[in-house]
């Protein structure tokens, strides 16, 4: 396969929800040679019962691959060109800690998109949920903003977002929407836990359903003239903080 139909792909959760959605697509998997703990043994042996090459590697040849990206993890892997669908499930059962999902209701400027999906990759999220209806969607414009993100963390979307946001609860995964009219404040709220965080798009906010299917809003203490932020710095905001209380409890 030429470097012109393939694609890299890295990151355990990346390369194991891609394996389980769509191993056909998957070519060939390169992983490091040093790591030989269970989560490496595992993915080894979920490539051979599929049938995939698994390539023994250093990791300088990773780096390289990834775009020197320091959250590889040892695992890159060459997959078709073609971005197939994924399902939220593969990402899910996927996980060995608790889940974090940045899910966006309405985002429909690419440049947002791409800027949501880097910032949810630097924060350690597990994967970006998206509506099929009223947003962007993943095209070369967002690809490219992302700076390498769409490559590391699942993009899914959904055909109805307020059913997928009550199966997410089904899970025990906390439900949290940002809206500025919460009275709840951000840092006031525990997120150690499994959490999706919820933002609609700038000026609109999230609709009404969305809302609705939150477990809670709340908002972004804002100190200035502003009443609102773009919704990649809103995101930042919201999953740093989940990070940062994730890393408290360690």
């Amino acid at each position: 396969m030429s470097s012109s139909d393939s694609r890299f792909i890295y990151g355990f959760h990346a390369v194991i929800a891609k394996l389980r959605s769509s191993p056909d697509d998957v070519r060939e998997i390169f992983l490091d040679r040093a790591r030989q703990d269970a989560r490496a043994r595992d993915l080894a042996k979920l490539a051979e019962t599929l049938g995939v090459r698994l390539i023994p590697s250093d990791g300088a040849r990773l780096d390289g691959m990834s775009g020197n990206a320091a959250r590889h993890q040892g695992v890159v892997a060459r997959v078709a060109a073609t971005q197939r669908v994924l399902k939220l499930d593969d990402v899910l059962d996927t996980l060995a800690e608790p889940a974090l999902l940045l899910v966006l209701d309405g985002v429909q400027d690419p440049h947002n998109l791409g800027a949501c999906l880097r910032v949810a990759d630097a924060a350690g999220a597990h994967a970006v949920i998206a509506p099929k209806d009223r947003a962007c969607g993943l095209n070369a414009t967002a690809i490219k903003v992302a700076s390498g993100a769409a490559e590391s963390i699942p993009y899914i979307t959904v055909t109805n977002l307020a059913r997928t946001l009550r199966e997410l609860r089904e899970r025990d995964i906390l439900i949290l929407g940002a809206a500025g009219e919460a009275d709840t404040d951000l840092y006031a709220v525990e997120q150690s836990g499994a959490l999706a965080w919820v933002l609609g798009a700038e000026g609109e906010g999230l609709r009404r359903l969305t809302r609705d299917t939150c477990d809670r809003l709340v908002r972004i203490p804002m100190h200035g003239s502003v009443d609102s932020l773009n919704v990649s710095v809103a995101s930042g905001i919201c999953l740093f903080e989940a990070l940062r209380q994730r890393g408290r409890k360690t």
